[in-house]
């Protein structure tokens, strides 16, 4: 993967990413898997875009640059597949089963939050770090509230796009299936990813610094320490794509086919 870019200024509103969700909601069918995920990630985002401008996050500017920077990285997986590229791995399973028939609309839904989260939401954090010049312990209030809102609208996907009595034979491994997936984890795992990345970035910012063995007064500490960290972009790199990987496998698995269903059936779309 890319190594991540870096921001020169902060976005002001939420707005313009909603608006791009919006356009990509009228644009998809219903029945499309990706469109499914995109629904339920509109309705986040206005959510979170309402409480930002209710005063509910302690800082305006962080929330704001947080929550477009995480909604980026799903938009550049979309303007990837629309290209003709690739998306991030832990994005192409959602891509390349969106129209399969035995794929069901909770399967998307849920498979796209863990792209979204278990990937993208590490990365962003980063992001914004990098944007706002501050650290992820900075940030914590407002990674904890926008994760709130997920949980919050999980419950609700899983009320609304789980099988009814009459398809309780589909809904019995799917419950299995998804039931091996937990939110609550894969905020913590992101979390986590999030500040070994920093610290990575902040250790190679170190490594790099010139006459640190004169400041220090040890004439060959500097030179040793810049030796030592050398392989941290290397490492950090490694550390990315291994998660994007990860993540991808652990969707691939979400989406398994269970049954075919017919053109006709519910998709149970989430209203925003």
């Amino acid at each position: 993967m890319a190594q991540i870019e870096q921001f020169s200024s902060a976005p002001s509103a939420v707005g313009p990413v909603v608006a791009r969700m919006r356009a990509l909601r009228e644009l998809w069918p219903e029945t499309d898997g990706v469109a499914v995920f995109n629904r339920v990630y509109l309705t986040v985002t206005e959510e979170i875009e309402r409480r930002i401008d209710a005063g509910e996050f302690a800082d305006r500017r962080a929330a704001v640059t947080l929550d477009v920077r995480f909604a980026e990285r799903y938009l550049a997986a979309v303007d990837a597949v629309a290209a003709g590229g690739r998306p991030p791995a832990c994005w192409w399973p959602v891509f390349q089963y969106r129209r399969h028939p035995g794929v069901r609309p909770l399967q998307f839904a849920l498979a796209g939050i863990n792209a979204h989260v278990g990937h993208d939401l590490a990365l962003a954090v980063v992001d914004t770090c990098r944007t706002l010049r501050c650290e992820p312990a900075d940030l914590e209030g407002e990674f904890e509230r926008v994760g709130d809102v997920l949980t919050l609208l999980e419950e609700r996907i899983r009320e609304e796009l789980m099988p009814g009595p009459d398809l309780l034979e589909v809904a019995d491994p799917l419950t299995h299936l998804l039931g091996c997936w937990s939110l609550d984890r894969a905020r913590e795992g992101a979390w986590l990813a999030a500040r070994s990345l920093w610290q990575l970035e902040r250790l190679d910012g170190l490594g790099r610094l010139d006459g640190l063995g004169r400041v220090d007064g040890l004439g060959r500490l500097g030179g040793t320490l810049r030796s030592g960290l050398g392989g941290l972009p290397e490492l950090a790199e490694e550390f990315t794509e291994r998660l994007d990987r990860s993540v991808g496998m652990a969707g691939r698995l979400m989406l398994t086919p269970l049954v075919a269903q017919s053109s006709g059936s519910s998709t149970g779309a989430i209203s925003s």
